[in-house]
């Protein structure tokens, strides 16, 4: 397949590339860091700045994953509008260009989040729930938004509202360092809900998107077990070898990332009931089992 990729020199996008590189696919990253994408591929991938670059190539396809990292900075007003620009201008480009293709991609996998629900306590969340308000249900709703305009173009859809990624590097990289010090704990009182999800399923699931024609639309990318913030830092622990005594007051939490603090405080509780109706087999169903197979390797 000829693939054209944004977001492919962030964890996942990283993932997926040489997941379909072992499989001699074509692959285009569109990247505004082309220094460090030619660094990662070693040339193995056809680097690009601007779409521009791709014509008279005929795409079967179009990942995209582009976004500024979400939890990196405290959200003042100048981050949000660059969270949003990064993930929904970038994306309503992706789709004007595409509608100027004589000859169109089949699939477009474009990247969401849980956030999309908002946080929302207890409530087991599918695809179907209903959102609260606030700015990253905001921030999906016009990333998916953007997103479905392919679908007047005969493109197919696929929507990845995806968890908590955990695997080697990405967002687990930033969470273990207090655990191994022996400083790691819940947050607060570790009540709230982590919906999280291997890497392995992450590739795996979006290959499968990308394969099956009879998939579109939302999918949630969590794992079937949800399990409370105070488990999941048990569980941690328990891996790394490391006590889990020291919580993290929500209020230091709120110094550091301001707003965005109530992703971590307050959680969600998401469930992947479309993909398990669509018979998918979670290779990593359960937390420490994911989390003892990124350790032991």
């Amino acid at each position: 397949m000829k693939i054209l990729i944004t977001g492919g020199t962030g964890f996942i996008g990283q993932h997926f590339i040489r997941r379909r590189l072992a499989v001699n696919d074509e692959i285009y990253c569109l990247t505004r860091d082309q220094e460090r994408a030619q660094h990662l591929f070693k040339g193995t991938v056809e680097v690009i700045s601007a779409l521009s670059e791709l014509e008279g190539i005929s795409l079967d396809a179009v990942i995209n994953l582009a976004g500024e990292p979400i939890l990196d900075k405290r959200w003042s007003t100048e981050r949000k509008e660059l969270l949003y620009s990064s993930r929904v201008e970038l994306t309503n480009d992706l789709v004007k260009w595409l509608a100027q293709l004589s000859v169109k991609p089949k699939v477009l996998i474009s990247g969401s989040a849980i956030g999309y629900y908002g946080s929302q306590l207890d409530e087991e969340l599918g695809e179907a729930s209903p959102c609260r308000s606030g700015f990253t249900h905001h921030l999906c709703l016009a990333w998916e938004n953007a997103a479905l305009q392919a679908e007047r173009l005969g493109i197919r859809v696929c929507l990845l509202r995806t968890g908590i990624v955990l695997g080697e590097g990405g967002a687990l990289a930033k969470m273990e360092m207090p655990f191994k010090l022996g400083l790691g704990g819940a947050i607060g009182d570790g009540k709230q809900w982590m919906s999280w999800i291997h890497i392995d399923d992450q590739i795996e699931i979006i290959e499968m998107l990308l394969t099956h024609e009879q998939f579109s639309g939302a999918f949630n990318l969590t794992a079937p077990e949800t399990v409370t913030n105070k488990e999941f830092s048990s569980t941690l622990g328990h891996v790394l070898h490391r006590p889990t005594v020291l919580p993290m007051p929500v209020c230091i939490l709120k110094l550091i990332l301001g707003e965005g603090a109530e992703l971590l405080a307050e959680g969600q509780r998401v469930v992947p009931r479309n993909l398990l109706d669509s018979g998918y087999k979670f290779n990593y169903p359960k937390l420490e089992q994911a989390l003892a197979s990124i350790y032991r390797n």
